[in-house]
């Protein structure tokens, strides 16, 4: 059994399915002590991990809450991975200030919550990872109908190198993972969501997501979580404030 994370205290946020799910598995997989969250915590009953909990990031009271037992649990975390997240779809014109909000409150500020709420006790130890998911649709790059997505994950990558910047000498990594399109139950939602509102065939619009890969496939969500514990185990020690892509191509 490999052990690249062994005996490491891990917590992932959105972790019931898609990139959360894979990246909570890979490290428990490789010997990590995974605190496993989500809003809806039914999808973490199958999980092995070390603790499940519903988590509703949307809460600095519930985070907090979460910061204290985890503190008399397990001490501090050794990593942290915020892979919460919501893709709404429009341009400018489209986007109410309830989207605007909303898109900035979930895949924001609720990691700025999770790293205020957990980074103190790393900097106590002057050890710490932390992995934010970002996207390749970001500062990297523009796409049609991705406005407040695309804006918030431009943020995604800015706060991750704020936070590298002001922790590097006290043991803090940061960094961010930029995915390109990812089979998940997340993107069979706005697969449907796209077909009813276009008319096109569930088929066609899958081909449309699919088309805008380089590699002419979507990506998996263990192939992001591969980068993952790359970025959250000590092989990556001399890495920080990065955003890493894994997009097959989309960035070109």
């Amino acid at each position: 059994m490999s052990s690249r994370v062994q005996n490491k205290v891990a917590l992932v946020t959105a972790a019931g399915q898609g990139i959360g799910r894979a990246i909570a598995e890979a490290l428990i997989a490789e010997g990590g002590i995974v605190i496993a969250t989500d809003l809806a915590d039914d999808k973490l009953k199958d999980l092995p991990a070390k603790k499940r909990q519903k988590l509703d990031v949307l809460s600095q009271d519930s985070i907090d809450a979460l910061a204290r037992t985890v503190a008399g649990e397990f001490g501090a975390l050794d990593i942290l991975v915020n892979c919460a997240g919501y893709v709404a779809n429009g341009s400018v014109l489209d986007c109410t200030d309830k989207d605007w909000d909303f898109s900035f409150d979930l895949n924001v500020k609720s990691m700025h919550r999770m790293i205020k709420a957990f980074l103190p006790a790393m900097l106590a130890k002057k050890s710490g990872a932390i992995v934010n998911i970002s996207s390749a649709v970001s500062s990297i790059r523009g796409v049609p109908n991705r406005y407040a997505y695309g804006a918030t994950k431009a943020a995604v990558i800015g706060l991750t190198k704020s936070v590298a910047a002001d922790f590097i000498k006290q043991g803090i990594r940061c960094n961010a993972i930029c995915p390109g399109t990812i089979e998940s139950p997340s993107l069979e939602e706005r697969i449907a969501a796209a077909s009813e509102a276009t008319g096109k065939s569930l088929d066609a619009v899958r081909q449309d997501f699919i088309g805008r890969q380089p590699m002419g496939r979507l990506g998996t969500a263990q192939e992001v979580a591969a980068l993952a514990l790359f970025l959250a185990s000590d092989e990556a020690s001399y890495i920080t404030g990065q955003p890493h892509l894994v997009d097959g191509g989309m960035a070109l």
